[in-house]
């Protein structure tokens, strides 16, 4: 009840995000976003470090797609006891004991039955961390709970979908000193952590460009989310509605809130084909007012003049790719469908690189260059972790490295790699792409959700 009372007062005091501003000279202007006061007693929680943790106390909440995977990944993490699980459906609960059981540890509190079964789990005292996995819609509100009952919590992707939703996180985590931290994982695959830290060490000079993107034919998973509600979010709502696989990699390249920060987007769309067609095909019923595009274009220019191109599409058949490129002044990387770095001469040091006097900017490096790049600049979490991340798994080991550095700051009191600003960020291209699409693709700005920190911090740094 009291995520709901502060969200209608949000949605009161934020009116204005959907009110196109007037027109001048018949060009339509920049609809703006108010950003609320921040309350009396808040401040920021930029390198917010929580006491140490030495041994952390784990509740999963949503056992569906991706519950039970966190469930096995947390079992081979150092210093962790699991103490409880939640799903509606007991048999879910039941296939993570299992998991549990195998991996010899001691059987959870189980919680199910019911769908407010997640707070009895919230509620206990012996919990450090919650950990969230369940369908979009109810993110927030878990998380939200979670925090006002003195949990650390951490959320799947995308973890607020609307702007309301966003301001609670922030504003709850600002109040209780808690973290919440987004479960992107794809910021720490291996291509995109040895591209960062090759662009952190000015291998391609100023970056001025980032693209991204969440392209998957998901033809093969509609109807294996529970009570539809996946497709259902399509149906009913327009923009880029899955954007945080995109828009993580590009911004950490850019230092978002570290030194930059997103002030306007623009987004197009396709007519929406597909969707309509899946719904008949599952469902057998029409769908004539199927909100979102098969394909959108989200285009984001930053305060000190950078861009970053953001696209989704998961209704037609194309190949599974992010995109993750980036442009810069000396060099280049693209990941997708090709992976490959195009280098200036002169930008790497000759140690370890074969024919490093040959690099020019005009085509990609051979495949040996490459590897000895990747070798190179290979990140100090990889050094640490890539060995096992493969060996347990989720999506090629970076889920692995996600769970494990969100633990390891845990234990160790550090900042987390991502804050709630990361995630107020990237999940705000949701409503704000909505916004722009309903009003005839007009700029909207992105609001400031450091409410003026966003150049406290000197450039994206993972504690240690």
């Amino acid at each position: 009840m009291k995520f709901l009372k502060f969200s209608l007062l949000l949605f009161i005091a934020t009116i204005a995000f959907s009110c196109v501003a007037p027109s001048e000279n018949g060009v339509p202007q920049m609809i703006k976003t108010e950003v609320p006061e921040r309350p009396a007693g808040q401040t920021d929680m930029l390198q917010f470090a929580a006491e140490p943790i030495p041994t952390v106390r784990v509740g999963f909440v949503g056992l569906g797609m991706r519950g039970p995977g966190a469930v096995q990944r947390f079992t081979h993490i150092p210093g962790v006891e699991i103490v409880a699980l939640c799903d509606l459906r007991p048999e879910r609960v039941d296939a993570a004991q299992e998991i549990l059981r195998k991996a010899g540890f001691p059987e959870a509190a189980g919680y199910s039955g019911d769908v407010n079964s997640w707070k009895e789990l919230v509620e206990r005292d012996d919990i450090d961390l919650v950990y969230v996995a369940t369908d979009w819609n109810s993110h927030a509100e878990i998380g939200v709970y979670a925090m006002e009952n003195g949990k650390h919590v951490a959320i799947e992707v995308p973890a607020a979908m609307t702007l309301e939703q966003i301001w609670a996180l922030v504003d709850t985590s600002e109040r209780t000193r808690k973290h919440c931290m987004q479960l992107e994982n794809c910021v720490y695959d291996f291509f995109e952590l040895t591209t960062l830290n090759m662009a952190q060490q000015g291998v391609f000079g100023e970056i001025i460009h980032t693209e991204g993107s969440y392209i998957h034919e998901l033809s093969a998973f509609w109807d294996s989310y529970w009570n539809n509600w996946r497709l259902d979010y399509n149906e009913k709502n327009r923009g880029d509605v899955y954007p945080t696989h995109g828009i993580g990699p590009a911004a950490q390249l850019l230092n978002i809130h570290r030194g930059d920060k997103m002030n306007y987007l623009v987004s197009v769309d396709t007519k929406p084909i597909v969707g309509p067609e899946i719904v008949k095909e599952l469902y057998g019923r029409e769908a004539p007012d199927f909100r979102n595009g098969d394909h959108t274009l989200t285009l984001i220019k930053t305060e000190k003049g950078k861009t970053i191109n953001i696209q989704h599409n998961v209704m037609t058949p194309r190949p599974y790719s992010r995109m993750y490129q980036l442009t810069g002044t000396k060099g280049f990387a693209n990941k997708y469908p090709v992976q490959g770095y195009a280098i200036q001469s002169g930008q790497v040091e000759s140690e370890g690189i074969p024919n490093h006097e040959d690099l020019n900017a005009h085509s990609f490096v051979s495949e040996e260059v490459k590897t000895a790049l990747m070798e190179k600049y290979k990140h100090p979490i990889h050094k640490e972790l890539e060995e096992k991340a493969k060996t347990v798994g989720g999506h090629g080991g970076m889920d692995f490295i996600m769970d494990y550095r969100l633990v390891y700051c845990l234990q160790n009191g550090l900042p987390l790699d991502m804050d709630v600003y990361d995630l107020a960020e990237w999940c705000s291209l949701i409503p704000l792409t909505e916004i722009s699409l309903d009003n005839g693709s007009v700029p909207v700005e992105i609001p400031d959700f450091t409410r003026g920190g966003w150049d406290k911090i000197d450039g994206l740094k993972f504690a240690y």
